[in-house]
C-alpha cells in the first residue's frame, strides 16, 4: 500500500558530507511524522532525527550540530542532510513515516528498505 524508497547512502571519508532521501508512494491520505533511524552491527535501530509535519524536529544527541533533517510535504519526501561525518556514524539508515491512508485510516508506521552509510578512510 505505501511505499518509502531511500537514496543517497554510500561510502564517504572522516568529516565528509551526504544526503539522504526518502521518497514516500503509494496510498497515502496524508503523513504525519517523518524520521530517520540508524543500526549498526550488533547494535539495535536508533533514533537519528524526526520531524513533524508542521516542521518541528527532535535529533540524537550524537548527530545535533551535525545533521538536518528537513521534508517536502508536497513531495512526500523526507531528506537528511549528514556534515562532519565520523566513522561511528556507519550504519544502515532507515526511513519512517506515519501514514494516513484514507481519511478514516488510523496512522500507521511504514519503514524504507535501509540505505548504507560507510565512514571510512
Amino acid at each position: 500500500q505505501v511505499q518509502l524508497v531511500e537514496s543517497g547512502g554510500g561510502l564517504v571519508q572522516p568529516g565528509g558530507s551526504l544526503r539522504l532521501s526518502c521518497a514516500a508512494s503509494g496510498s497515502i491520505f496524508s503523513i504525519y511524522a517523518m524520521g530517520w533511524y540508524r543500526q549498526a552491527p550488533g547494535n539495535q535501530r536508533e533514533l537519528v532525527a524526526t520531524t513533524s509535519r508542521s516542521g518541528n524536529t527532535n535529533y540524537a544527541d550524537s548527530v545535533k550540530g551535525r545533521f538536518t533533517i528537513s521534508r517536502d510535504n508536497a513531495k512526500n519526501t523526507v531528506y537528511l542532510q549528514m556534515n562532519s561525518l565520523k566513522p561511528e556514524d556507519t550504519a544502515v539508515y532507515y526511513c519512517l513515516a506515519g501514514v494516513e491512508t484514507t481519511a478514516w485510516a488510523d496512522v500507521q508506521n511504514y519503514w524504507g528498505q535501509g540505505t548504507q552509510v560507510t565512514v571510512s578512510s
